[in-house]
């Protein structure tokens, strides 16, 4: 039906029939004369209606917006008074000799300024993706999907699918089940990532494997999580943790050349320690320049309770934060916002200190908390910051957790609202992640999974049980994070039988749970199972940061809401009591 995208046209296309297929983007009647723009996935053209051709006229006097239509005619240059610099065809256009209307438009439920809810874009969302910056991206995700393919290809790895319907996998949310009408009573679980079978893999003499794979988790939502989402899913045999971080490096950092012409340069390596003493997080973005500096050790003997109680606590922690040059910047009523803005995350206020005279010491520093620190106490507070006149410092003190999540986030919006934050990328590992997180009713869960193996095997093994401190292990992992987003995390896993069964131990998981929940892997673990090791990497979130969305609802083509439901099928629904009895469950509703 078409000869040409009518986005592709250019001034080479000039003299050549064509025929398109699109949609009317807008149509302008200038007194006698009707232009067109019409659009496809590659973009737009517009389309000249001579009022000569009378007939043909007469049609496109009848179009409207996103009327589906396919016409032909002559491309023509533009006069040069006409060319337009902000469309990629905009030297040409095309001479209409024939049109047809293949289907009208009601009148369209969007608005075309774009002032519409998420709501009503995911509902018409067959709509919202016309919009050139929703298709797009769309496209773009496909050349990464390829550029992945490609490159894992070019590296030996083997795609190779894996089950969807299978057991619950420890992945620490909670699963989507499905019934099972064969086994009444039983249920499947969709994969929270292919995690055990991609170690069966392994296992298996497959030695390279890689998948773009869905996965599901059933938790609360924001910007970056959705029920369903898509994982660029990695595992290998006889690599260590090094060699993995350098060929998925190698393939990001191609990635970024090929794609955005972007050279994101070799990435620093950064421990978990680390990245938690200086930024309260996990995953740093190092475009902000602010650190968290530790002063709890001089406001362990100071009166004020605020701070004494935490600098006391083997679970608390004290941090400065020198925020350069907002000493004038930054009003009390913006202390107050950022005040609240900290409680958010748990903290019972915010502390601060300007620095109005470095030279005068303590003289020079306003703050409600001077009354209750030292000369001394401020001098060297003002030396570990490394503050100077105009520098404003904000405290955090309470529990490691509270301060590292409240100070960690205030850091952030600090950056972008003070233009702080430069423009660019700033990749990273973070490496050495503990083994353990304690619980808040003081057991224990792995920080990735069950399944990764200590930094150290041999003494880990060596290490008598009762001397095994949960907080002081390390695991061979790895994330790559970018920005302050973890783009992917992976570990090497544990491939012996003596390891995992310590691990569980550890974790308190009996041998009869291990033998429910994962007796496949701890059988095949018996017959000579290889070392390996894997990354996954989210996709979603890697598209996101490449195109500057602002969620990974904007780039997937038909993404839940907040609440995990599709406005477009008004999913999930209600089954009917015949597909019910199939299945032995009966829906108990509320009182």
């Amino acid at each position: 039906m078409r000869s040409h995208y009518c986005g592709s046209l250019k001034a080479e296309n000039i003299g050549q029939q064509v025929s398109l297929c699109g949609w009317v983007n807008r149509r302008r009647d200038l007194g006698g004369l009707i232009f067109i723009d019409l659009r496809d996935r590659e973009g737009l053209v517009q389309v000249f209606f001579d009022p000569d051709l009378t007939d043909l006229f007469a049609q496109a006097a009848d179009l409207r917006n996103e009327y589906c239509v396919q016409l032909t005619g002559t491309v023509r240059a533009r006069p040069e008074s006409q060319i337009n610099s902000e469309m990629a065809t905009g030297e040409v256009e095309v001479y209409a000799s024939s049109l047809t209307i293949l289907n009208k438009s009601a009148p369209i439920p969007l608005d075309p300024n774009q002032n519409n809810s998420e709501e009503q874009r995911l509902k018409y969302r067959y709509i919202d993706l016309r919009r050139p910056l929703m298709s797009d991206r769309l496209k773009f995700r496909a050349k990464v999907t390829s550029f992945v393919r490609n490159f894992m290809d070019s590296q030996g790895f083997l795609d190779v699918e894996t089950p969807i319907l299978t057991k619950a996998t420890p992945e620490g949310a909670r699963d989507y089940l499905v019934p099972s009408r064969t086994h009444k009573g039983q249920f499947f679980a969709l994969p929270q990532s292919p995690q055990l079978f991609k170690q069966l893999l392994m296992m298996a003499g497959l030695d390279r494997y890689y998948q773009i794979v869905k996965c599901f988790r059933d938790e609360d939502l924001r910007a970056d999580r959705q029920p369903e989402f898509t994982q660029i899913d990695i595992e290998t045999s006889f690599m260590t943790a090094e060699q993995v971080m350098e060929v998925t490096e190698q393939m990001v950092r191609q990635m970024f050349i090929e794609l955005l012409n972007v050279d994101l340069g070799k990435m620093p390596r950064m421990t978990y320690n680390e990245a938690m003493r200086l930024y309260g997080s996990d995953k740093p973005d190092l475009r902000n320049p602010m650190q968290f500096v530790d002063v709890a050790d001089l406001l362990k003997e100071v009166e004020f309770k605020v701070f004494s109680g935490p600098a006391n606590d083997k679970k608390g922690r004290v941090v400065a934060l020198k925020v350069p040059g907002a000493a004038e910047k930054v009003s009390r009523k913006d202390i107050d916002n950022y005040t609240a803005f900290v409680g958010i995350y748990g903290a019972k206020g915010l502390a601060w200190l300007k620095v109005n005279d470095i030279s005068a010491g303590a003289e020079g520093i306003q703050s409600p908390v001077a009354k209750f620190l030292t000369p001394e106490i401020i001098s060297e507070i003002l030396s570990r910051t490394e503050a100077t006149t105009g520098d404003l410092i904000f405290f955090g003190a309470d529990s490691y957790k509270v301060v590292c999540e409240a100070m960690g986030a205030l850091r952030l919006k600090l950056g972008e609202d003070l233009g702080l934050t430069v423009q660019g990328w700033k990749p990273l590992w973070v490496v050495d992640f503990p083994m353990f997180e304690e619980n808040d009713d003081g057991s224990f869960s792995a920080v990735h999974h069950p399944f990764t193996s200590p930094l150290d095997t041999a003494e880990f093994l060596a290490t008598e049980m009762d001397k095994l401190d949960h907080r002081a292990l390390l695991s061979n992992a790895y994330d790559m994070v970018l920005n302050g987003t973890e783009l992917g995390g992976g570990s090497v896993r544990i491939h012996t039988p003596d390891v995992q069964a310590k691990v569980f131990q550890l974790l308190g998981i009996s041998d009869e749970e291990a033998a429910e929940k994962f007796g496949f892997l701890l059988e095949a673990l018996r017959y000579g199972a290889p070392p390996h090791a894997g990354l996954a990497f989210g996709l979603d979130r890697l598209v996101m940061l490449m195109t500057g969305a602002s969620s990974i609802r904007d780039v997937m083509a038909f993404p839940k809401t907040a609440t995990a439901a599709c406005p477009l099928t008004d999913a999930p629904g209600e089954a009917n009591p015949a597909q019910l009895a199939e299945l032995g469950i009966q829906v108990v509703k509320k009182q």
